[in-house]
């Protein structure tokens, strides 16, 4: 079974540009620098509405396997998820100082980089990146 979100050849800055919202498009700037920053990766198009970064490899115990980002981001309506692969619990002193968030599996959602600590965030992005390098092979970054 195919993963449902692939990288595609799909323009970054393209898609940058179809964000409406003035400070989530802000926003959305900072985080690429961040995650570029991070990574040492360009950005790349997951689907149609993620912004990625870095790519590593997974196989799963069932033997399924494929290729996912490192790191990445999308811009929704009213909020931006954070996509931080290996979950939060790898960084558990940071998310206290993070600021206003929820979370999900995988997922970090805030509505605006004002919400957060900017610094905290890059760190937990770091600490994402180190812990997908101990556990995956990784392909890019």
């Amino acid at each position: 079974m195919a993963n449902k979100t692939v990288a595609t050849l799909g323009s970054v800055a393209d898609f940058m540009a179809t964000i409406d919202d003035e400070q989530q498009a802000a926003d959305s700037k900072v985080l690429c620098d961040v995650m570029q920053r991070v990574t040492g990766c360009a950005p790349v198009m997951w689907g149609a509405a993620i912004i990625g970064f870095g790519k590593y490899h997974y196989v799963y115990d069932s033997g399924r396997e494929g290729d996912s980002m490192l790191v990445g981001f999308s811009p929704r309506k009213g909020k931006i998820s954070v996509y931080i692969m290996p979950g939060f619990e790898t960084a558990p002193d940071l998310m206290p100082l993070l600021g206003k968030h929820k979370t999900g599996k995988s997922c970090l959602y805030i509505r605006r980089l004002s919400d957060v600590d900017v610094a905290v965030l890059e760190q937990l992005v770091a600490k994402s990146v180190a812990v997908m390098k101990e556990r995956h092979e990784v392909l890019e970054g």
